[in-house]
C-alpha cells in the first residue's frame, strides 16, 4: 500500500543522494545483459539512470560493437550491479541513512539492505 511505496521512495532517494556523492569518480556498471562497463559517473537521477563518460567495455572482445562508445546513458532498470571504489564510500552517510530509515519506518528490507550495501562496497 501507500506505506510501502513511501519506504521505497525514501530508499531510492537515499541511494540517489549517495550516488550523487560519487559524481566525477570512476565506477563499474554490470548490466543485466552481461555487458560490463567502466567509466566516470557524470550524473544520476531519481530513477538511478546513470550517465557515464570515458567509457570502456570490460570484455571488449565479446562486445566489439561497443568499443567506439565514449559516453553512455544507462537506464536504471537494466543495471545488475554498480561497483564503486571502497575509498569513495562514505560509510557514515550510509549508516546514518540506514538508521534514519529504520527509525522512520522499520521494514525487513530497510534493515537488511543498508548493511549489505556497506559490506559489498568495503
Amino acid at each position: 500500500g501507500a506505506a510501502s511505496s513511501g519506504l521505497a521512495t525514501m530508499a531510492t532517494f537515499q541511494f540517489n543522494s549517495f550516488f550523487k556523492t560519487l559524481i566525477g569518480k570512476e565506477i563499474a556498471v554490470e548490466l543485466k545483459n552481461d555487458v560490463a562497463l567502466t567509466g566516470t559517473l557524470h550524473s544520476v537521477d531519481q530513477y538511478l539512470n546513470i550517465k557515464l563518460t570515458d567509457v570502456q567495455v570490460v570484455d571488449a572482445d565479446r562486445f566489439p560493437q561497443l568499443s567506439a562508445m565514449k559516453n553512455c546513458f544507462i537506464r536504471g532498470s537494466v543495471i545488475r550491479y554498480v561497483q564503486i571504489p571502497a575509498a569513495e564510500v562514505d560509510t557514515e552517510l550510509l549508516q546514518d541513512a540506514a538508521r534514519q530509515q529504520t527509525k522512520d519506518g522499520p521494514s525487513s528490507s530497510s534493515t537488511t539492505s543498508a548493511p549489505a550495501t556497506a559490506t559489498a562496497s568495503a
